[in-house]
């Protein structure tokens, strides 16, 4: 039997109440997430672990994904919680908020960590998107679900 890993990415930008922009894409689940996974199913199952896979880090770098990422290119900001969810069907979903002036920039790039520390941790996956522009006023929020199939 085969557990196959996807990774999807919302992205919506608000100005005050107002939607500005929104996007979507896919990503790819690093080597590193991989690992991680199968660690904390061995953890799991010893120990009854927990899974800090749950802190969402926006950034500003341009480089192709590729599975041996271990970081964003550029990271701008790193949520310090982020809500999380089970959907039925197998997505275990994040859900990041950044709000004004935090992360302003041209925003490119995003990851899922298992660490509020900027720049540490392991990165579980990581999508690259045309630049999303957020203004010292916006608030942009990102919502990665990670499906197995």
């Amino acid at each position: 039997m085969n557990i196959e890993l996807q990774g999807r990415w919302h992205i919506r930008l608000y100005r005050g109440e107002d939607l500005i922009e929104e996007r979507a894409g896919r990503n790819i689940i690093t080597t590193d997430g991989k690992s991680f996974l199968a660690a904390f199913l061995y953890s799991a199952a010893v120990s009854g672990g927990t899974w800090p896979m749950r802190y969402i880090a926006i950034g500003t770098g341009t480089g192709v994904e590729a599975a041996a990422d271990t970081a964003l290119g550029t990271e701008a900001a790193r949520a310090t919680t982020g809500t999380v969810c089970n959907i039925a069907g197998g997505v275990f979903r994040v859900i990041a908020t950044f709000a004004s002036g935090e992360g302003t920039g041209a925003i490119t790039e995003y990851g899922l960590f298992n660490t509020s520390s900027s720049s540490a941790g392991t990165m579980f996956s990581r999508d690259l998107e045309s630049a999303i522009n957020k203004g010292a006023n916006d608030t942009l929020t990102v919502i990665t679900d990670v499906t197995a199939s």
